[in-house]
Formats: structure tokens, C-alpha cells, sequence
């Protein structure tokens, strides 16, 4: 057959073609694969630095700004950026491609954080610790994503605990750097020296992160349309508003008669509900996965990922403050005493997953070392004025350790646990979890010690201006160094009995999350091998799709933004796709269109990239109209 004039003189080559030529993955050279980790790693260590930074720096931060009862809110406000905006960052990879979602969030990261070093008042520098805490978690899910890309399950474990090293890193040094560049340069500095850092990152991964992934392409626009905002918008202001509630009520120790108590409170109630509702029935695509509510394995690593963070939290920004108000040290002082605690959490990683990539198990290691914490935090619950210096820098190892054995083995049994059509919405509940604790262990402690404080003080100063020497003492940490000794002996006293509070409130956090996990029940992590390669386009069907319309399975190419996709063009009703849940022995012809159950994409790496369908993990029973 000859061709006609409008034929071209050479055949067109398709786009999944020209897309496989490109390395996927597992194809990648080692120097390119040694950059993107080094890109997002650096990333992850500045990320997990601004979690722990701030802590040993509230005392010259208060002090400059008077104003000690808001102190918590640098805290709280980067963790609830990161709780609210991480399950965002999945559907982002899809949208932008991993790099484009990596140098969106180190973006949002390096701008907050640089805000931070600039800033003139308290409330503006809460604002830019949210501004950072929006690209931080970001940071940490496409790290995530990324590892998940280019590693096996069983090999994950291994990569993932190297990847921990670095957060482990950061969260450790977080509280060492702050105090040092404190003492020497001034707090403005510890937030200004991470500039270049952010720059290397940047660099980087814009350099080195091309890979093509496998899925379904599907255009920006439409991509975008299916993100849970009003789900995301929900939960930002019921978490906000019962931060808000404890910092007026215990914090700032308004009463409950006080507008300014009762409206957040009520607000945080409410937006709760509606959150639940819109996640239950309005959402497309969910934040929270309402179905894996009713399964024992997600619930229960939901619940030991919250009480870890918890404690976790609740140590990182107590536990110097007690060498800086009881023992009277420096900042730089204080912040080392939780430098143990990062090494021992970079040797837990990295034990954990070597362990689980030796012997494919994870419930032994679990078992034994997740009591670790609840060791730790009680041996911090038992620490006096007159501690050896044994228990002052050591007794902070155990709970480091059992902790990051912990996180990384419930990651790997909530994988190994779920359907790989539900991984997506497994994945983001079990993190969403973790990020609500994190906001939950500032705050919940933070309430715990101001109302301790308050008490303590009220009962210990008699004296005819007891309110503004107590309100003073409350507000400014560093300020005991300097009272009249009878009266830096009350403060020091009752700092310590309201730290102690605050060490018991973690070592009830850590033994309920190991009370948890004891049914949690073993699996070999070879059972269910699973594979990142590209796999090679289907041939269309002639009855359901005409010869001119390609494939609707295609590569993802990190270098576009999805929209230039061949499955982008293809109409809907002449797309074929076998449904998600014929993997798990449904019949195609009884699958309805369902809905996906969350906006955080699986760290599988073999993602469900936007397909025309939505409910890439059904929920059963339920379809969507």
C-alpha cells in the first residue's frame, strides 16, 4: 500500500517508545543514583534539623522577644505545616514529576527557614517556621518516594535505614547546632548557616533526578482537581484551633470563662466532624483512609506511629531545657546532651534494616528493642539536680534507639500487610498519624509543663508581687540564672518538678505504643516480591480501542509535567484499564469506578501514576457516581 501525500517520510516514533529509551529506576548509573540520594538526603538532614533546632534556643528567643508563653508555637507551627501539607506531596510527584515536588518543597524549606533568620517578632517568625514546616515534610515523603523507587522490599529496609542515619543526624544535631551557633553567633545564625546547604540540595537533585517511572499519564490540570483540599483545609484548622486552645488555656493560663479559650476550642471540635464528614463522603481522594479504620494492622501502627512521635517530641524539646533552668548550663551545653540520642538513633536504623534485609522478619527486633524507650524515658523521669554525668548524657540512648528500631520496623509491616492497591492509602495513614503526634508531643507537653509551672510557682512564692515575678520566671527560662538566690531556688525546684511531669507524660506515650504493637504478627517480607522496572505497553485491543489511539499505559518522565502524556489524550470511554482490585480476586465486570483513599501516593515507587479511573484502592462497597 503506497502513501498518500499527507503521509510523513518517516514514521512517527511513539512517545512510549522515545519514554523507554530513558533509564527507569533500577536502570540508572551509580554516580547518578549516589547524587539523588545525596540531593534528598541533604534535604532530609535540614528538614529533621529544623524539627530539633529550636528547643535549646526558646530561652534567647523569648528573651529577646518577652514573650516565653508563646515559645511552644515555634514548635508547633513547623510540625503542623508538616502534618497538614505532607500527604499533598505524593500527588505532587505525580503532578510535577520527583524532581519538580523535591525542588518544591526544599523551595518552601530554604524560604521559612531563611524568614526564620530574618525575623523581628515573635509572631513573625512563627509564620516562617510554618512557611519551612510546609516544604519540610514534603521533603522527607519524596525521600521517601524516591528510595521506594529505587529499591526492592526486602533491600528498602537497608536503604531506608541508611536514609534514617541522616534524619537521625538532623534531629540530634538540631539541638547541639542551635546551642553552639546560639552562644556564638546569636540565634539568627543557626536558622541563616543552613542557606548553602539548601543550595547544594537544590543542585542536585535538579542535576541528577531524570528518571522515568511507570503509570498512566494523565494532564496537570486534572491531576490537581483530584487533591483532597478541602480535607487538607479541614484538618489544618482542627489541629490549629486545639493548639491554640492549649496555649491560651495552659499556656498563657487564661480562664475558661475567656472567649479566647471557648472559640478555639469549639472551632476545634467542630472542624474535627467536618473533617470526618468530608473524608467519610465528600472527598474523591481522601487524606485519611476511612476503610483502614476497621483493620487491626493500619490502626495499630496508626496508633504506635502517634505515641512514638510523641515521645519523641516530647524528649527533643524538654529535655534540654532541663540543663538550662535546673542545672543552670549554657545553651550549647544543653543541646549536646541530645547529641546521644542521634547517634543512637542512626545506629538503630541501621540496625533495623539490616536486620529485616538479613532475615526477612521483623516482630523479633520489635519485640525486643521497641521496650527500649520506656527504659529511657524513665531512666529521664529518675534525673536530679545531683545526676552523674553517666545518667545525664546516657540515659537518653535507649529511647533513641528502640525508637528508630520501631519506626523502621512498623513502616516495613504495614507494607508488608496491605494489597499493593491499597499501599498508597496505607502509606499516608500510618504518616499522618506520625505527623499528628509530632504536633500532638510539643503541644499536649508543652500544656502539661506551663500549668505545672504555674501551679508550682503559686504555691512556693508568697509575696505581695508574686504575679509579676511568676510571670516573669514563666516567660523568660533564662532569667533564673540571674534571681536572688532564695528565689532562683524556688524557680530551679519547681522547673524541675514540671519537667519531670513532662518526662512521665513520655514514658506513658512510649509504653502504650508497645502495648500496641504486641499483636501486630509476623510476615516474611519475600512473600509478596514486587517489581519498579518499566514494564513494556500493552498492545491496544481492536475492540475496545481504534488504531489510532495509543496505549494508555506510558512512562513518567521526571522531565515533564504529565501533560504531554499519550494516556492524556485518549478520551475516557476508550481507555481500557484492569481494575485495581482483580489483583486481589475481584471480578472485572462486578469493579466499579471507587473511590482512591488518599492523597499520599505509595512509596512503592510502582504508583497508580493518575489513572482515568478514580479508586485506585477501593473501599468496598462504595463507588462514586
Amino acid at each position: 500500500m503506497s502513501n498518500s501525500e499527507r503521509d510523513p517520510l518517516l514514521p512517527r516514533r511513539s512517545s512510549t517508545l522515545s519514554l523507554k529509551k530513558r533509564p527507569g529506576p533500577h536502570e540508572i548509573s551509580k554516580s547518578m543514583r549516589y547524587g539523588i540520594l545525596a540531593g534528598v538526603w541533604t534535604a532530609t538532614f535540614l528538614s529533621s534539623i529544623n524539627m530539633t533546632l529550636v528547643p535549646t534556643m526558646l530561652p534567647s528567643i523569648s528573651s529577646e522577644f518577652q514573650k516565653s508563653h508563646q515559645a511552644s508555637w515555634l514548635g508547633t507551627a513547623y510540625l503542623l505545616a508538616t502534618a497538614t501539607f505532607t500527604p499533598l506531596y505524593g500527588r505532587l510527584a505525580n503532578v510535577l514529576g520527583r524532581r519538580g515536588a523535591s525542588q518544591v518543597a526544599v523551595l518552601f524549606t530554604g524560604l521559612g527557614t531563611l524568614a526564620c533568620g530574618l525575623s523581628t517578632s515573635m509572631e513573625m517568625l512563627i509564620v516562617s517556621r510554618f512557611i519551612a514546616g510546609i516544604g519540610g515534610g514534603g521533603v522527607n515523603t519524596i525521600a521517601t518516594i524516591v528510595v521506594s523507587d529505587m529499591y526492592s522490599l526486602r533491600d528498602r529496609g537497608l536503604a531506608q535505614g541508611v536514609a534514617s542515619v541522616f534524619n537521625g543526624f538532623g534531629l540530634g544535631f538540631g539541638g547541639p547546632l542551635g546551642g553552639l551557633i546560639t552562644d556564638w553567633l546569636g540565634w539568627r545564625w543557626a536558622f541563616l548557616c543552613q542557606m548553602p546547604l539548601f543550595l547544594v540540595s537544590l543542585l542536585l537533585t535538579t542535576v541528577n533526578l531524570r528518571y522515568v517511572t511507570k503509570g498512566k499519564g494523565k494532564s496537570t490540570r486534572e491531576v490537581l482537581k483530584r487533591i483532597d483540599y478541602f480535607g487538607s483545609l479541614t484538618l489544618l484548622i482542627s489541629v490549629g484551633s486545639m493548639l491554640m486552645f492549649l496555649s491560651t488555656r495552659y499556656n498563657a493560663n487564661i480562664p475558661w470563662s475567656d472567649a479566647r479559650v471557648i472559640v478555639p476550642l469549639v472551632l476545634a471540635i467542630v472542624f474535627f466532624v467536618v473533617f470526618v464528614f468530608v473524608e467519610l463522603f465528600v472527598a474523591a481522594e481522601p487524606v485519611l483512609a476511612p476503610f483502614l479504620l476497621v483493620q487491626k494492622i493500619p490502626v495499630l501502627v496508626g496508633i504506635s506511629n502517634f505515641l512514638v512521635a510523641t515521645c519523641n517530641f516530647t524528649i527533643s524539646y524538654f529535655f534540654p531545657m532541663w540543663f538550662q533552668t535546673v542545672e543552670l548550663t549554657s545553651a550549647a551545653t544543653a543541646g549536646l546532651h541530645i547529641l546521644p540520642n542521634s547517634m543512637s538513633m542512626s545506629l538503630g536504623s541501621v540496625f533495623a534494616g539490616w536486620m529485616m534485609h538479613r532475615t526477612g522478619k521483623y516482630k523479633m527486633i520489635n519485640m525486643i528493642f521497641g521496650i527500649f524507650p520506656f527504659v529511657g524515658t524513665v531512666l529521664i523521669s529518675l534525673i536530679h539536680e545531683n545526676s552523674g554525668w553517666i545518667q545525664s548524657w546516657f540515659s537518653i540512648i535507649p529511647m533513641g534507639f528502640g525508637n528508630a528500631v520501631v519506626l523502621q520496623t512498623m513502616l516495613i509491616a504495614l507494607l508488608a500487610h496491605i494489597p499493593e492497591s491499597h499501599m498508597a492509602v496505607g502509606t499516608g495513614f500510618g504518616q499522618l498519624f506520625r505527623g499528628i503526634g509530632q504536633v500532638g508531643g510539643v503541644a499536649i507537653s508543652s500544656a502539661i509543663f506551663q500549668w505545672k509551672l504555674d501551679k508550682v510557682l503559686r504555691e512556693r512564692i508568697d509575696d505581695p508581687n508574686a504575679e509579676e515575678i511568676i510571670t516573669h520566671i514563666r516567660q523568660n527560662a533564662r532569667a533564673v540564672a540571674t534571681l536572688p538566690p532564695k528565689l532562683q531556688r524556688i524557680a530551679r525546684d519547681s522547673y524541675a518538678v514540671s519537667l519531670k511531669a513532662v518526662f512521665f507524660f513520655a514514658s506513658v506515650s512510649t509504653l502504650l505504643a508497645y502495648i500496641a504493637r504486641l499483636p501486630i504478627p509476623e510476615k516474611d517480607l519475600d512473600s509478596r516480591p514486587r517489581s519498579n522496572s518499566l514494564p513494556p505497553p500493552p498492545p491496544p485491543s481492536s475492540a475496545a480501542l481504534p488504531s489510532t489511539v495509543s496505549p494508555g499505559i506510558v512512562g513518567r518522565d521526571e522531565e515533564s509535567d504529565g501533560d504531554e502524556q499519550s494516556a492524556s489524550a485518549t478520551p475516557d470511554s476508550e481507555l481500557v484499564e484492569p481494575p485495581i482490585d482483580a489483583a486481589v480476586g475481584s471480578s472485572p465486570k462486578s469493579v466499579k469506578a471507587r473511590r482512591r483513599l488518599s492523597t499520599f501516593e505509595s512509596t512503592e515507587g510502582i504508583m497508580d501514576l493518575e489513572s482515568r479511573r478514580i479508586g485506585g484502592s477501593a473501599r468496598t462497597g462504595s463507588s462514586v457516581s
